[in-house]
């Protein structure tokens, strides 16, 4: 949802907050119309959406394009990309935001306030880095990416050849010069049929394990949590733990536990 247009304060992208409603009209009218792209190109493809914000209850169901499944709620397998398999043909990344640290960009962060940084074999990624290796470990190449012109950048760094929809430039955390949504929509359209078109250009993103995976984590008591879990030891700094994974696979389901223990607090 932070990637989506005219969308640029944290109380936007929260359930109950001023104008999440709004937010939540404009995320599923900017998925619709990637869609849309998606389905002139290939009339016949089968399109499984992932909401993959927040509580991952964000899209409304009922203004959805009928012709596709919804994959909604949590915590489920392959957290953001559930529903990704081996027989996927390609990704769209709709709404999306830059990492932690990316700045200046729009509502930036990794996965949650919980994850200060998350580096596989020691380079930062953000969650448009994780879920672009978790696509590519399936065989899947992330064809198209939307949000602000930071979160942009950050995939056409891993994947040169992928589309970008620009819907805002970022002037901050909090602040953008955004699209009108109809702009931002068109060229959705446009955009995702030309990507689903030529998907079989586009590169994997492929990081080949074992991984070296550390997380900066918020909450000492977080910390504490982790290494609790086999295979899990706290690194250099109070706030650092660190794991190797066999593989991309094995380090996503990881960082994604660490981010759900990060909601348990002292008893």
């Amino acid at each position: 949802m932070e990637g989506i247009s005219g969308v640029v304060h944290p109380t936007e992208t929260n359930p109950g907050g001023y104008d999440y409603e709004r937010a939540r009209a404009l995320m599923t009218a900017e998925v619709n119309a990637a869609i849309a792209g998606v389905l002139e190109a290939v009339p016949t493809a089968e399109v499984l959406v992932a909401d993959a914000h927040g509580p991952f209850r964000n899209l409304l169901p009922e203004e959805l394009d009928r012709r596709v499944r919804l994959a909604r709620g949590k915590p489920r397998p392959l957290g953001m990309l559930a529903g990704l398999d081996d027989a996927t043909d390609a990704v769209l990344f709709v709404g999306y935001h830059a990492r932690s640290g990316g700045g200046p960009a729009v509502l930036a962060h990794t996965i949650s306030d919980a994850v200060l940084d998350v580096r596989l074999d020691g380079r930062p990624v953000g969650e448009i880095g994780l879920n672009a290796a978790l696509a590519g470990f399936h065989g899947a190449p992330v064809v198209l990416i939307s949000g602000d012109d930071a979160a942009c950048a950050e995939l056409r760094e891993l994947v040169p050849g992928t589309a970008t929809v620009a819907v805002k430039q970022a002037l901050g955390q909090a602040a953008a010069i955004a699209l009108h949504p109809d702009e931002a929509r068109a060229q959705l359209h446009r955009v995702a049929a030309r990507a689903i078109r030529r998907h079989d250009q586009v590169p994997l993103v492929t990081l080949p394990g074992p991984l070296r995976v550390e997380v900066d984590l918020y909450g000492p008591y977080t910390v504490d949590l982790a290494t609790l879990i086999p295979g899990v030891s706290r690194a250099a700094g109070a706030r650092t733990v660190a794991f190797t994974a066999d593989d991309v696979a094995q380090a996503y389901g990881l960082v994604q536990l660490l981010t759900q223990l990060a909601q348990i607090k002292p008893g």
